[in-house]
This record gives structure tokens, C-alpha cells and sequence, in this order.
């Protein structure tokens, strides 16, 4: 992947273009969607409040619809390092992953193998699981090790094997933030001539991607995760797509990707999805020796700034927690993680310390967060647990204010 060198992040003028902010709450929930700027709002309305028609070129209204439909594929073809004619629109990550599943299950028969991990949200689950079901395949699962947090790839030649046709794998854990490696398990899954889906909602909140150099053939991710409006982007070769065929309406085009889109595309959606990448590239900055930088570049510099800030917040947060260890658990352990932390109470119901928060305009929510596999798998003795998950525009305010309320809590 692309290096840049991290510097130091202005939080403060990040912080301004967020109009959400001002509301005082300190938000540790952007692992389940972080708050907006006001540069996507005023795209969305911009383009829905026209001239909008459908897509064309006879007129203002349909050149703006195919516009926004051009400029939404090439920011995610910089933001993922992919091709543009590879970029699906989807309403959720889960719709898409649905959809593809089913397509693919279209080639597949009984006998056939499929892997899954424990370390997923179910959405990169149950779809598989279910096609599985319905064809007669076997699925085949990458044990999540509670100890180090990460999946046991000491297993993946056992597991991933000739009969192997998808490799379904989270970039990120959503729950607990561990970081898998990618390449080495798509290296094994291409070896035996499989596919890799990655489900990247939770990693591309926090990398800069590059979808080739993961080993992925299929990649979602959710604008909503950064910035961004509630949709979803698949990234895959389009070749691999030309390969795949939905059910789709006889009138509609078979060209890829539009084949993948069903119905008339939310164009206002689509351009407040390209706001988003054009805010995070912002964070750079563009001083004037950088201005011609290109946005892939620009977004390669704001994630090294980013991750960089993310995680001296979540040290901050994690020697906290770590002199409380007598009152809860951590699981966040893994070496490669995410700014996301997870624990459980020893004697404290984790929705009462979530109410308590909240009640001081904390926002770190409580529960399993559809990470049913995951949880299932730390063993905690548990129903559910805190989940505090550090954003770009989180400063040492916010921090300040979740230990404390943290300490409140458990007094």
C-alpha cells in the first residue's frame, strides 16, 4: 500500500464542518455510522433539488443525473484503488452481499465448500450460510482465537481447501476491531482457485484500501461508516462482474455494474456519497505545493493523519481501562486493530453504564452490534458489552468526558 507521513491532524477545524457537533455530544458510536459534514449535506440537496431527471443527455436534468453517477464511481475507484467500471451502488452492505451471494450461488453445487470466519458481522455470514443451505455446500469455519483476538490462521490450509469456492472475511471486526491478514489468506484462497469476499465496513473507516493488494475479488464497504450518506459500494474487477448474473428486469441494461443496480439510482445519495471522499481527501490538506496532488494521493496523506490521531486517542483511553481491569474485560487485544474497543462488566449491566453515559452526552452504545459470531466466540459469560469507537473528529474533550463518565459508572 501507499505510505504517507503523518504529521499532526487539525481536529478543531475538522470539527467545524460538522454541524452535529454543536449538539455537545461526544460521539464514540462511528463504528455504527459517524456523523455528517455539511459539505455532503449541501450535495445531496444540490443535486436533488436540481435540475434532476434520469440519467441522459439531452437536457441539464439528465446531464446532471449521469454526472453524479460518474463522479460517485470514480471517487470510489480512488478511494478503494479500483476500477471505476467495477463500482456497485448498493442500498447496504448486507443488500449487496446478498445479492452477490446469490448470483455467485448460480455456479455452485453440492459438494462445493464454503468459509466463513468468527470474527464477522453476520452480515458477511448468515447470506453465505444460507446459499450454502439451498445449494448443498459445505461451509467451513476460521476459528476467532479470544486469547490474541485474531482468527486462527494457523488452520487456513485445513480449512480453505481444493473444494474451496468463496472465502467470506471481515477487513476489520466491527466489535472488537482486530484487523485480519488479508493477503495471506487470499494468497491460500487463490492458491485452491477461490474467490475472497471482505466485508471492508469497518476497515475502510480506518485504511487507506487498496483492494488488489488485500487479495480481494469482491469488497463492500458503507459511506455512512465516514462521512458519508446510509449506502454501499461494492468494488470488484469488472471482468468478475461480467462473470455474475443477477436477476435483474428484461427492459433494464446488462452492461456492468449498471446490471447490479436495480431500479432508478438515488443520484442525490450518489453525490453525497462523493462529498465524503472529497472531504476526507480535505483533511490533507492542499498547500499550494501539493494542490495538484491527485485525490488517491490526498487520501493515502489524510489516513496516515487520521490513523495516526485515532490512535494516540485510543492509547488515552486504553490505559484507563487497563486500571480498571478488576471491573471489566477488554477484548480489544489484537496486535492489528482498529481505534474500536470492546468490554465487558464484571458487575455492572453494560446498557445501565451505556444510560449513565448517555445521561452526560457520551454516546458509547451498549450490545453485540450483529457481531453474533464474534461474541459468541470471546466466551464472555456476557449478554452484551460497551463498544467506544474513536472517529476523526473525536478530541481529548471527548475522551476526557467518556473516562470520567466511565469512572462515574462504575464508582
Amino acid at each position: 500500500m501507499e505510505q504517507a507521513t503523518a504529521t499532526a491532524l487539525d481536529v478543531e477545524a475538522l470539527r467545524a464542518r460538522f454541524p452535529s457537533l454543536a449538539s455537545g455530544i461526544a460521539h464514540f458510536d462511528g463504528p455504527g455510522g459517524t456523523q455528517t459534514p455539511a459539505e455532503v449535506g449541501e450535495a445531496i440537496a444540490r443535486t436533488l433539488t436540481g435540475p434532476l431527471s434520469n440519467r441522459g443527455s439531452s437536457v441539464a436534468s439528465e446531464r446532471n443525473a449521469d454526472a453524479a453517477v460518474a463522479a460517485f464511481r470514480a471517487a470510489y475507484a480512488d478511494l478503494l484503488r479500483a476500477d471505476p467500471r467495477g463500482i456497485v451502488y448498493g442500498r447496504s452492505a448486507t443488500q449487496l452481499t446478498y445479492d452477490v451471494s446469490r448470483a455467485l450461488a448460480k455456479q455452485w453445487a453440492a459438494g462445493d465448500e464454503l468459509v466463513v470466519t468468527q470474527l464477522d458481522h453476520d452480515a458477511n455470514v448468515r447470506p453465505w450460510l444460507q446459499v450454502a443451505e439451498r445449494v448443498g455446500m459445505t461451509v467451513r469455519w476460521l476459528r476467532l482465537d479470544p486469547a490474541t483476538g485474531q482468527l486462527r490462521l494457523d488452520e487456513l490450509d485445513e480449512v480453505v481447501t481444493e473444494r474451496t469456492r468463496l472465502v467470506a472475511v471481515t477487513g476489520a471486526s466491527n466489535l472488537i476491531g482486530s484487523k485480519p491478514d488479508l493477503p495471506r489468506i487470499a494468497a491460500r484462497a487463490h492458491e485452491v482457485g477461490a474467490l475472497v469476499h471482505v466485508d471492508g465496513v469497518h476497515l475502510a473507516a480506518h485504511d487507506a484500501i487498496d483492494v488488489a493488494a488485500l487479495g480481494a475479488d469482491l469488497f463492500v464497504c458503507s459511506p455512512y461508516k465516514f462521512f458519508g450518506p446510509h449506502c454501499a459500494v461494492l468494488a470488484a474487477s469488472p471482468e468478475l462482474l461480467e462473470s455474475l448474473h443477477p436477476d435483474k428486469l428484461l427492459p433494464s441494461t446488462d452492461a456492468v455494474p449498471e446490471r447490479f443496480e436495480l431500479g432508478t439510482l438515488p443520484y442525490e445519495l450518489m453525490a453525497g456519497a462523493t462529498a465524503a471522499v472529497d472531504v476526507i481527501a480535505s483533511i490533507a490538506g492542499a498547500p499550494v505545493e501539493d494542490a495538484q496532488r491527485d485525490r488517491r494521493e490526498r487520501l493515502v496523506a489524510a489516513n496516515a493523519l487520521v490513523e495516526h490521531h485515532e490512535r494516540r486517542l485510543r492509547e488515552r483511553i486504553e490505559v484507563h481501562l487497563r486500571a480498571l481491569e478488576g471491573r471489566l474485560t477488554l477484548h480489544s487485544v489484537a496486535e492489528e486493530r482498529t481505534s474500536t474497543l470492546f468490554v465487558t462488566f464484571r458487575d455492572r449491566d453494560p446498557f445501565a453504564v451505556a444510560r449513565a453515559l448517555a445521561a452526560r452526552d457520551v454516546l458509547a452504545p451498549a450490545g453485540t452490534f450483529y457481531a453474533h459470531e464474534p461474541f459468541l466466540a470471546l466466551g464472555t459469560g456476557a449478554e452484551a458489552g460497551l463498544r467506544m469507537g474513536l472517529a476523526p473528529y473525536n478530541d481529548d474533550t471527548d475522551v476526557d468526558r467518556l473516562l470520567e463518565g466511565l469512572d462515574a459508572a462504575l464508582a
